[in-house]
């Protein structure tokens, strides 16, 4: 059992940051390549909602395989900070995806809709804004995740 509860822990792990690196350093960039902005902006809007949701269920399943992992082995100083390090993806995560997200979503179509110049210059100021929050939680979540790799690293080494 422990075998499957570790395999299964480091596989949300893995997939989780996996993603992120694929996401935001491969496709991302490459879908605004191939297309142009518009439609590019449109196809990562709606690639958005899987890709939250499987930092939604990754940050569930390795937090609760770490407690069991670490309830049975000791809450040693890694695992420790690998559970605090899981919680703030976790956070930044749900953060992102909940309230961000559909704030950048928002003012990307009402943009579209908009012929006042000035009410345009504004609405992309905003949008600028969220964006860019949205791209720094999102390398918190891949900074965060590359620390929990190290933090797995010793925790599962020591046993």
């Amino acid at each position: 059992m422990a075998v499957a509860i570790k395999f299964l822990h480091l596989l949300s792990i893995v997939i989780w940051v996996g993603s992120v690196i694929f996401f935001s350093l491969v496709a991302a960039p490459a879908i605004f390549r191939a297309v142009d902005r518009k439609t590019a902006g449109d196809v990562v809007a709606l690639i958005f909602p899987q890709y939250y949701l499987l930092g939604y269920v990754c940050a569930a399943v390795s937090i609760l395989t770490l407690a069991w992992l670490a309830s049975r082995a000791g809450w040693g100083f890694h695992a420790r900070a690998g559970l605090a390090a899981l919680i703030l993806m976790g956070a930044l995560t749900v953060v992102s995806g909940v309230y961000v997200a559909p704030k950048v979503n928002k003012v990307k179509y009402e943009m579209r809709a908009e012929t006042d110049a000035a009410k345009l210059e504004t609405m992309r100021a905003a949008f600028g804004k969220w964006h860019g929050v949205s791209m720094a939680l999102n390398a918190g979540v891949l900074l965060t995740g590359l620390a929990m790799v190290y933090f797995a690293a010793r925790y599962l080494g020591d046993r």
